[in-house]
């Protein structure tokens, strides 16, 4: 059974692991997506010849301007695509994660009980603790993966019908994530490395 723990709690460490490279990615698509909404709130202006002032007289001036920043629009828009791809791989490692724990559980020459689950020795988490913390953390994460998504495909059709009304309200939703609760995530980092084992 201690074994069984020791396995658990090594996973825990690489859930840590993971959250830590969360935290760096959700660093970077912030500053993608004020990057990318900054250039979508600028296209109305940039559309008006009255804002160019002196230089409304240089031929196709608009186009061109037009031009380059929907060129770093589309650089952007890929960078934040490829952003998703990495927090949809920390979704997925921690959902084999889980898999993964829930087999462990079962293995050997008996599957475990209830009561064997939830035995605790000393101070340690039962496995019981173990895995529904994995859960948990899991179920957080995809949660919190499947609103951005939805945020950036969002940013996608404002893109194209620009709205600095909308364009607020998803920059505002964005940036008051992540709705990953940091004490509750500790709290089962505390129940799971209840002793150290290192």
């Amino acid at each position: 059974m201690e074994n069984i723990l020791k396995k658990y709690q090594q996973k825990f460490k690489k859930v840590r692991e993971e959250m830590d490279n969360w935290e760096d990615i959700q660093s970077r698509l912030l500053s993608q997506f004020s990057n990318a909404s900054s250039i979508i709130g600028r296209i109305e202006v940039i559309g008006n010849k009255k804002n160019y002032g002196c230089l409304k007289g240089v031929d196709g001036i608009e186009d061109a301007v037009l031009q380059k920043q929907m060129e770093s629009l589309e650089t952007i828009l890929l960078s934040i695509k490829k952003t998703m791809e990495d927090f949809h791989s920390i979704v997925l490692s921690l959902e084999k994660m889980v898999r993964d724990s829930r087999q462990l559980a079962g293995r050997g020459s008996h599957v475990l009980s209830t009561k064997q689950l939830q035995q605790r020795v000393g101070i340690k988490p039962s496995l019981s603790d173990c895995l529904d913390g994995l859960a948990i953390l899991q179920e957080m994460h995809s949660s919190e993966y499947r609103l951005k998504s939805s945020v950036v495909s969002a940013l996608l059709s404002i893109a194209l019908k620009p709205s600095s009304k909308d364009l607020g309200a998803l920059r505002q939703l964005l940036f008051d994530q992540p709705n990953i609760p940091r004490d509750e995530v500790q709290l089962i980092y505390d129940i799971i490395f209840a002793e150290d084992i290192s």
